[in-house]
C-alpha cells in the first residue's frame, strides 16, 4: 500500500503547498469519506487493542478531561516481552471502565503497525519533510483530551473516523524543539502564548490538518466519536548540524587542545575570547569542507524511519499465492462504509440505492442487506452472509464497491 504527498494533498498541488503553507501557516483541506478509508478503521483499532502484550501504559494512553489517568488505575505489572523486567500493561477491563467515562485513548508510534498507518507515515517522509512517526487519538462527544498546546514537530492529522472541531490559535512558538527548556513551560504560558482565536475547523472523515511546528491548537469531538491519526513530521535542524560538526571535530587538533587558564586578568579573559573566536571560524570553515557537506546532504536525504520491506519467502526465492480477491479484498477481508448516511428507498414495486454515480436499482432481498450493510461502520463477506444468508454476499459487495459505497480496508 503505497501514497504519495500528491495524493495526501489532493485536490491541492503539491507545489502550492510549500509555496504557500509549508512551515508558514496552518492547512485545512477536505476530502472525501473514502480518501483515508485504508489509513485505519474501528476493526483495525480493535485487532491493534487484541495485541494485549503489545501495549504498556506508555504506548496506550487514557486521558479524562485533560487530566491522564495514572497507569496504576488501567494497567497492571506483567512481564515485559523482551525483558524480565515488569512492566505496567493495560488490561482490558479496567479500560473499558475508563472509556465508559468518557476517556480518550492515545495510541503512540504505531506508524509501522498496519500497511494503512505506514502509508501517510512513508508519503510525508518520501517528500523529504522529515521523519513521521503517528499517534493515534480516539475521543468522544465533548471529552476533550488535552488544553491549547504546541507540538514540536509539524503535524498532519488525518481524520479516518466521526468529526473533531480544533481550535487554532494565532500564537506560535519559534520552532520549539524537544527539551526541557520547552516541555516545561506551564499551562499558564500556553494560555497566555496561544493569542486570539484564528480558526475553528471541523474536520470530517476523509480531511486533512496541517499544523507548523509550534502552532498553538486545541481539539474537541463533535460526532458520538472521533478517530484521527496525527503523524508528527520531525524535520532535521541546525542541532543536528551541530551534531555531525562535534564528530567532525574530533579528529582537528585545535578543538583538542586546552582552552586558556583564566586567573581572572584581562589578559587571560582576552586569551580566551580570541580562541574562542578562533575556533568559532573553524567551525565556518568546516561548514564548507565538502566531506561535511557530503555527510551533511546524506543525513538530510535518509533522515527518516526504517519500516517494512520484509518478505521472507521471496528472500528464499518463494512467491506466495495470492488470488486478486484477496488482494483486493485488502487486509483481513474487510470494507469499510463510505455511504454518508446513504440508505435504499422504495419506488412503486422497485427498490433503488441513490449512489454517487446515480441510483442503483436493487432487489428487494438485496435492499434489505443492503440497508444492514451501510448501517455499520465495515463488513465482510462472511459477516453479511451470516445476517443475511439469502443474499448473494460477494454480488452485493461487488455492487456496492462499484458504486463507491464501499472501499477495501
Amino acid at each position: 500500500m503505497t501514497m504519495t504527498l500528491a495524493q495526501l494533498l489532493a485536490p491541492m498541488s503539491v507545489e502550492q503547498f510549500f509555496a504557500e503553507y509549508h512551515d508558514k501557516q496552518p492547512l485545512h483541506l477536505k476530502g472525501d469519506p473514502a480518501k483515508f478509508a485504508s489509513v485505519l478503521s474501528w476493526r483495525q483499532i480493535n485487532r491493534l487493542l487484541d495485541m494485549t502484550h503489545a501495549w504498556t501504559s506508555q504506548s496506550l494512553m487514557l486521558v479524562l478531561d485533560g487530566k491522564p489517568v495514572p497507569a496504576e488505575q488501567y494497567c497492571t505489572l506483567a512481564p515485559g516481552r523482551d525483558t524480565n523486567a515488569q512492566l505496567m500493561q493495560p488490561v482490558t477491563d479496567r479500560v473499558r471502565e475508563w472509556i465508559a467515562k468518557g476517556a480518550s485513548m492515545v495510541m503512540n508510534d504505531v506508524d509501522s503497525l498496519t500497511p494503512g498507518l505506514a502509508s501517510v507515515s512513508n508519503a510525508i517522509e518520501g517528500a523529504g519533510l522529515g521523519k513521521a512517526q503517528a499517534n493515534v487519538y480516539i475521543s468522544w462527544q465533548s471529552h476533550k483530551a488535552f488544553h491549547a498546546h504546541y507540538d514540536t514537530h509539524d503535524v498532519w492529522a488525518v481524520q479516518v473516523e466521526g468529526e473533531k472541531t480544533w481550535n487554532i490559535w494565532e500564537g506560535r512558538a519559534e520552532w520549539p524543539i524537544s527539551h526541557p527548556v520547552f516541555r516545561s513551560q506551564t499551562q499558564e504560558h500556553h494560555e497566555q502564548a496561544k493569542g486570539k482565536l484564528r480558526a475553528r475547523v471541523l474536520l470530517k472523515a476523509g480531511d486533512l490538518l496541517y499544523l507548523p511546528r509550534g502552532w498553538y491548537h486545541d481539539a474537541l469531538a463533535e460526532a458520538p466519536s472521533s478517530v484521527h491519526v496525527a503523524y508528527g513530521a520531525h524535520a532535521v535542524n541546525g542541532m543536528d548540524l551541530m551534531t555531525i560538526l562535534g564528530e567532525r571535530v574530533l579528529y582537528d587538533t585545535a578543538f583538542r587542545q586546552p582552552l586558556p587558564r583564566q586567573d581572572g586578568t584581562a589578559a587571560a579573559r582576552f586569551a580566551l575570547t580570541q580562541r574562542a573566536g578562533q575556533l568559532g571560524q573553524r567551525l565556518a570553515e568546516l561548514c564548507k569542507d565538502p566531506k561535511v557537506m557530503e555527510v551533511l546532504e546524506r543525513f538530510v536525504a535518509d533522515y527518516r524511519y526504517q519500516r517494512g520491506g520484509n518478505d521472507l519467502l521471496a528472500w528464499r526465492g518463494m512467491a506466495p499465492p495470492q488470488t486478486e480477491e484477496a488482494a483486493g479484498a485488502g487486509e483481513a477481508g474487510a470494507f469499510r462504509v463510505v455511504a454518508g448516511g446513504a440508505k435504499p428507498v422504495r419506488r412503486g414495486a422497485d427498490w433503488v440505492l441513490k449512489t454517487p454515480s446515480g441510483a442503483l436499482a436493487l432487489s428487494p432481498g438485496e435492499a434489505e442487506a443492503a440497508q444492514w450493510v451501510l448501517g455499520r461502520p465495515d463488513v465482510t463477506e462472511a459477516e453479511l452472509s451470516k445476517a443475511h444468508p439469502g443474499a448473494d454476499a460477494a454480488g452485493l459487495i461487488s455492487k456496492l464497491r462499484d458504486a463507491a459505497l464501499l472501499v477495501a480496508t
